[in-house]
């Protein structure tokens, strides 16, 4: 089965609801789960924060978070989770940042780090993806995996 249909269906099936804020993914995340039929019953909404200054502004990572740590960092990954979740009204936040390349960003931080997190009102996890791959399409493509099945674990616990 499409990993993208069993999320949706184990969403549905936990009646919960789920939103997304990206950055390096550009709303990959949000255009996987929204690719099939039937997600509006469960995917409430996305926002592409590619600029760090969206990120507070919008997606609500506090200034502090993002003077201290960077737009690449869990804190900043943590904070975009429960943002969206709470902007959105959504049961569930999922984020993700980092830098898919070709360059490392301003801060130092390598092709290839890249934060993901979930929160769920209670609790907010942070995961830091090894070996997403070597250049920018597998990375992301690889940071959308790691989100989904982020999502399958969560519904299956």
């Amino acid at each position: 089965m499409d990993q993208r249909k069993f999320v949706l269906e184990q969403l549905k099936a936990h009646h919960l609801t789920v939103s997304t804020a990206e950055s390096c993914t550009g709303g990959m995340i949000a255009a996987a789960l929204t690719d099939l039929a039937g997600s509006s019953s469960v995917f409430v909404g996305g926002v592409v924060s590619y600029w760090t200054e969206i990120k507070h502004k919008v997606v609500g990572v506090s200034r502090e978070t993002l003077d201290e740590f960077g737009a690449v960092s869990p804190q900043t990954a943590k904070e975009m989770a429960e943002g969206v979740r709470n902007i959105m009204g959504a049961d569930l936040g999922v984020s993700v940042t980092g830098v898919a390349g070709p360059d490392s960003d301003e801060r130092g931080n390598p092709v290839g780090c890249v934060y993901l997190a979930l929160s769920d009102g209670k609790e907010t996890h942070v995961y830091k993806p090894e070996h997403l791959g070597n250049d920018r399409e597998s990375i992301r493509r690889g940071a959308v995996d790691f989100a989904l099945k982020l999502l399958i674990a969560y519904c299956g616990r």
